[in-house]
């Protein structure tokens, strides 16, 4: 038996199809990582049939586990079940026909062949027989193998055809790319090319799908590169695409801040697998176009970019179907905090500066530092070194003032519920007043957190607007 097929599961595939005299193959993605000895971390195995796919899908089913639920999607013919750590899809073998304004295809019944065709890349296009005559046995009729040894990215069919009929192989073709660190067939890159107008007939959501798949690769600035030069970005991602390019005047250049923004991406990605802080790193930079200005005095400056930028998010999530809850706000906060440590590290760091950015950020001051750390990328070895020498000071000062003062998330000792009743008076505009006088008084350092002298504080700011405590 293959080493592909020493899993239970194909034993008892195999037997299941030889009793049924039934042909059936292990197709796509499972193929290829078995090939490149890569992990199935999804542990997707697709199973093509020539005939029944939901027929066998029930029988081995009831082989493995009476009790395994099989999903039926009658419309497409497919069937799929869950067993241990398996998402186990079976399909008829068939062919498939488009029409120019949709990526729903016309279905019919078809041979192995057929079904190989239709497939997006060679690479994905490998089958492996269950069938107990040859089990085992690698079908691969447009040289998948070959192309995996080149590491190449080629359609079975002619690209054109490949990608009109189905656009968002477009974006696959790239996304396996940067995920294997493949190359893409020059003829096949250069159809990406002369069809990305097609990319707009996709869902935003089937879009996302594949930028997040780029977003969380090794080394995910090769798939923007390749969004870039393919002239998909402007289409499916025109805020980012709009960071590209440098501006000169008067012999005075600022940074091509697509190339800057993909580098602190791949930067972070060293240190982290939380896929919103490489949003966020990502997206930190995305104002700068619109925040772009220039005086002959200090050059080029970009003023609230960091304000602006995370304003800019929850019309680029909504737009691209990303969540517009928490995630979104996490994403939001880094970039509207991002430039607070470096400003830090870059003067002398006082108390009061490092209470405040510990209060802002809170739980999230440890990932804001990665941010900002990943932001250092220039080339210039001496001046890097220095920038993280000083990010390793305001780390050591935020373990010390957060030791000291617990002002991370913290909620001020007396809350509104006591200024109101101290001094009989109904929520509004004087609560928050005092409430803001006793936060400030806790963040400049002039006050301890804690309840006497919060309490001291609401009684003079009360004074101060003419309140008196009740029962005087």
């Amino acid at each position: 038996m293959n080493i592909c097929l020493t899993d239970k599961i194909f034993k008892v595939l195999s037997e299941v199809v030889t009793g049924e005299n039934v042909k059936a193959y292990v197709i796509g993605g499972w193929v290829r990582d078995c090939l490149l000895k890569r992990d199935h971390a999804d542990k997707d195995i697709d199973i093509v049939v020539i005939g029944s796919g939901i027929d066998i899908a029930r029988k081995t089913a009831k082989r493995l586990n009476p009790k395994i639920k099989v999903t039926i999607f009658r419309n497409f013919g497919t069937a799929m079940f869950r067993y241990e750590d398996y998402d186990i899809e079976f399909v008829g073998a068939r062919k498939e026909s488009y029409r120019r304004g949709s990526r729903k295809p016309a279905v019919e019944n078809g041979t192995l062949e057929d079904d190989q065709k239709r497939r997006d890349f060679t690479i994905n296009a490998l089958a492996i027989s269950l069938n107990a005559g040859d089990l085992g046995e690698f079908l691969d009729p447009f040289g998948g193998i070959a192309d995996l040894r080149n590491r190449l990215i080629r359609t079975p069919l002619e690209p054109g055809k490949t990608f009109s009929d189905d656009p968002l192989r477009m974006l696959r073709a790239i996304r396996f790319a940067t995920q294997l660190n493949f190359h893409i067939e020059d003829k096949t890159f250069r159809s990406i090319a002369e069809n990305v107008e097609r990319i707009r007939i996709v869902s935003a959501e089937r879009i996302i799908t594949e930028l997040n798949k780029i977003i969380m690769c090794e080394i995910p600035s090769r798939g923007f590169v390749l969004l870039e030069q393919a002239g998909l970005l402007r289409i499916i991602f025109p805020e980012l695409d709009n960071l590209r390019g440098v501006d000169k005047k008067e012999g005075k250049a600022h940074k091509d801040n697509f190339h800057h923004s993909i580098k602190v991406l791949d930067n972070i990605s060293k240190r982290t697998d939380n896929i919103w802080l490489r949003w966020a790193a990502l997206l930190h930079d995305i104002a700068k176009p619109v925040t772009k200005k220039y005086s002959p005095e200090s050059g080029w400056s970009f003023h609230g970019h960091e304000y602006i930028g995370s304003k800019m998010i929850p019309d680029i999530f909504r737009k691209m179907k990303l969540p517009l809850n928490d995630k979104m706000k996490y994403v939001q906060k880094l970039i509207d905090l991002h430039l607070r440590p470096i400003a830090l590290s870059q003067e002398e760091v006082t108390d009061s500066a490092i209470r405040r950015l510990l209060f802002e950020a809170g739980d999230d001051i440890d990932d804001l530092m990665l941010l900002c750390e990943a932001d250092i990328t220039s080339k210039n070895e001496a001046k890097k070194t220095r920038h993280l020498e000083n990010f390793r000071y305001v780390r050591e000062k935020l373990r010390e003032i957060e030791e000291k003062d617990e002002v991370r998330n913290f909620q001020p000792p007396v809350d509104g519920c006591e200024i109101i009743k101290t001094f009989g008076i109904k929520p509004g505009r004087e609560v928050g007043i005092i409430k803001n006088a006793i936060r400030e008084a806790i963040l400049d350092g002039i006050i301890p957190n804690e309840y006497k002298a919060a309490r001291k504080i609401m009684l003079e700011k009360g004074k101060e607007l003419g309140l008196t405590p009740s029962g005087r």
